[in-house]
């Protein structure tokens, strides 16, 4: 039975996080994925020209949305799978500032969603003062890098998992784990 709470973020929940959610749920971890921007927003026809929609549409909605806009591009880019993937997995993305509820550990996937989750929780109000550690680890936001990033984040969660006081071990664990994965790790706690 896990013992600690996770939620990973992205900037959708599209990509990144819902790839990080479906590894860490394959392995028996208590997980949500979020989005921290204040849309969703996907590839289009052009780099200028993303689709956007609202945290409240459903994955579903999306699909069929971009089948009927084009389905070639949306199969060749990825995007249609992506989907599929994360209708399996959720019904909708899911924005992290309107969440109500507390993790032990929220890893960010890109500093700028890190600093924005910063934010939130500089604006609350701190009501059960409930630590929550916040753990930020880049992965560029492509489908490839969203692989392998999940295996890392899973990596990362094994190791915070293992641990009978994480409070007075985490700054040791999270040396450790930056020098062995070679990735630069961002921490701070904040208390709900």
């Amino acid at each position: 039975m896990p013992k600690l709470s996770f939620a990973v973020v992205c900037s959708s929940n599209m990509n990144r996080s819902m790839e990080a959610h479906r590894c860490m749920s394959k392995r028996g971890y208590a997980v949500e994925s979020f989005g921290s921007g204040n849309q969703v927003k996907l590839p289009g026809s052009s780099a200028d020209r993303p689709n956007v929609y609202s945290f409240s549409t459903k994955y579903d909605d999306i699909l069929t949305d971009l089948k009927q806009k084009d389905r070639n591009l949306y199969t060749q880019n990825g995007v249609l799978n992506m989907l599929d993937r994360n209708r399996r997995i959720k019904d909708r993305p899911q924005r992290f500032q309107d969440y109500v509820g507390q993790f032990d550990v929220i890893i960010t996937l890109e500093e700028r969603v890190y600093d924005q989750i910063m934010e939130d929780f500089n604006t609350r109000e701190s009501e059960t003062m409930e630590a929550v550690h916040v753990i930020n680890l880049d992965i560029q936001d492509n489908h490839e890098e969203a692989t392998i990033g999940a295996f890392v984040v899973c990596e990362l969660s094994k190791k915070l998992e293992g641990s009978d006081d994480l409070d007075n071990d985490i700054d040791e664990l999270l040396q450790d784990f930056e020098e062995r994965s070679k990735r630069r790790i961002i921490h701070s706690v904040h208390f709900y």
